[in-house]
């Protein structure tokens, strides 16, 4: 289900996922895939192409850039508010790649047999108008508990400015 709407007071899909819970996990990864020509980052040429740092970097923005095009699920809890998570100071907002990627951490949480309620929405619109809405810094967390986890964090390149949260580095 796509949907479009300002507003995400109304969750969209319930889905018994008790039902999913016995799905074998998909034989490719859940994390978006990387295009088989990747673009050159000119800031990390002179890096050359050995440089791990460089390369991680180089990734790391592939994988973002295809997380703000696809659109993932969302889940609510049981009072119909995001389901985030608190760690470290940072509010995650929990999204999955896939209704299986849903269904196995509703298996770790003891709670799959409860109907989850979730939206699907596009991974710019979490990052780029769901985080700054949150209060303190929030980041998004995708498939979170699975060897494929990511985490996309309040740092700058990712979120708003207005919610990137100061590292008090300066470059």
């Amino acid at each position: 289900m796509s949907d479009n709407r300002d507003d995400i007071s109304t969750p969209g899909r319930v889905s018994k996922l008790a039902q999913l819970t016995d799905w074998p996990a998909a034989g490719e990864p859940t994390a978006p895939h990387e295009p088989a020509e990747p673009k050159v980052d000119p800031s990390s040429e002179s890096a050359g192409p050995d440089d791990p740092l460089a390369t991680a970097r180089r990734r790391f923005a592939r994988l973002l850039g295809e997380f703000r095009r696809t659109a993932v699920l969302v889940p609510f809890d049981a009072n119909g508010s995001l389901w985030t998570s608190d760690r470290g100071g940072v509010r995650w907002i929990c999204a999955f790649s896939d209704e299986q990627a849903l269904a196995r951490f509703a298996r770790a949480q003891a709670d799959a047999e409860r109907e989850w309620t979730y939206r699907t929405i596009l991974g710019a619109r979490l990052l780029d108008a769901l985080v700054p809405m949150l209060p303190g810094p929030a980041g998004v967390a995708l498939d979170a508990g699975s060897d494929d986890g990511m985490l996309f964090p309040p740092v700058e390149g990712i979120v708003p400015d207005a919610a990137v949260v100061d590292l008090g580095e300066k470059q």
